[in-house]
């Protein structure tokens, strides 16, 4: 059986408590649901959810949470090879606020510091890093050492391959300022082959926010595909020859956190099903409207019938 997973993403990983109440602020919630949370993880479920062979490479801590997430992983159809577990940190936790259809604050408790933060060189599996059909790093992984030497390691034997992609995911609370993250995003931007971010992330990596000066502004450091998500305008996307738009799929919105998850791996899908552009940013963006009709983001992820039945496509 061929181990080398399709897709294979690296980064967070930790459990979401999010609240079974709608409309109340932490402090009156009374239940809430256990899931298996973090935007890589996310990304590899979801490419799983679509027949995809996929992998994640991060931490999780020798506790309770670290055990069920190993094992939610393989249940979710993720392998966990390149998932280790560390001796001294916990595994984070975060909950989110859920006000639909918009506000949904997180509160991230990743203190004194995330186990998939300390992934190091020695933990990558090289042969999958330079194998894999998608490899898929977030920007996250770049905000401390020893995770930052492993993503220029995992760059530097990916080699620039086809599919090398970066989600530029900035969170402003994992870096000391945007200045800093924008030191440590540009030079990767000459090593990936797509890149995929909203506009204040955009003005992160390339210092713009207009979408189509972003897109040039990427594909001005090589990249080959810049995907540019515009909210209630939808998704742009553009390479060298070719640029499309597409509009939003409208859905009740329950919860938006994971959407932009669910068409990560939805994009991953798309390419490496050969699909046209358009087709691919519709799939995906059908795909994200599915999550955030729906509370949670691991668990949500769409198959791709359901994404279909959505577009009234044929699987």
């Amino acid at each position: 059986m061929n181990s080398i997973p399709d897709v294979l993403a690296m980064g967070r990983l930790g459990v979401d408590l999010y609240p079974l109440q709608d409309g109340v602020g932490l402090e009156d919630v009374s239940t809430f649901g256990k899931y298996l949370g973090g935007s890589a993880a996310n990304v590899a479920v979801a490419a799983a959810r679509h027949g995809r062979r996929a992998g994640l490479i991060s931490r999780v801590g020798d506790d309770p949470f670290g055990r069920y997430l190993l094992r939610e992983l393989g249940r979710l159809g993720v392998s966990a090879a390149t998932v280790t577990t560390d001796p001294e940190l916990p595994t984070p936790i975060t909950f989110c606020e859920i006000f639909p259809p918009d506000d949904f604050p997180l509160y991230f408790y990743r203190e004194p510091k995330a186990p998939d933060l300390n992934v190091d060189t020695a933990q990558l599996d090289l042969d999958a890093v330079r194998g894999a059909a998608v490899l898929w790093l977030t920007v996250t992984g770049l905000s401390q050492e020893p995770s930052r030497a492993a993503h220029h390691a995992a760059l530097d034997a990916r080699g620039r391959r086809t599919h090398t992609v970066l989600d530029l995911d900035y969170r402003p609370m994992f870096w000391a300022s945007a200045a800093e993250a924008s030191a440590q995003v540009r030079p990767l931007l000459e090593q990936v082959t797509v890149v995929v971010g909203n506009r204040e992330e955009c003005e992160v990596a390339v210092g713009e926010t207009d979408p189509r000066r972003a897109a040039d502004a990427l594909l001005a450091h090589g990249v080959e595909l810049a995907i540019v998500k515009q909210g209630p305008r939808g998704v742009l996307a553009k390479t060298r020859d070719e640029e499309v738009e597409v509009p939003p799929h409208a859905v009740d919105v329950v919860n938006g956190l994971g959407a932009g998850d669910a068409f990560g791996g939805a994009l991953c899908h798309g390419l490496l099903s050969g699909w046209q552009l358009e087709r691919i940013l519709t799939f995906a963006n059908a795909a994200g409207a599915i999550v955030a009709s729906r509370r949670e983001c691991s668990t949500a992820m769409p198959t791709t019938a359901e994404v279909d039945e959505l577009l009234g496509t044929d699987a």
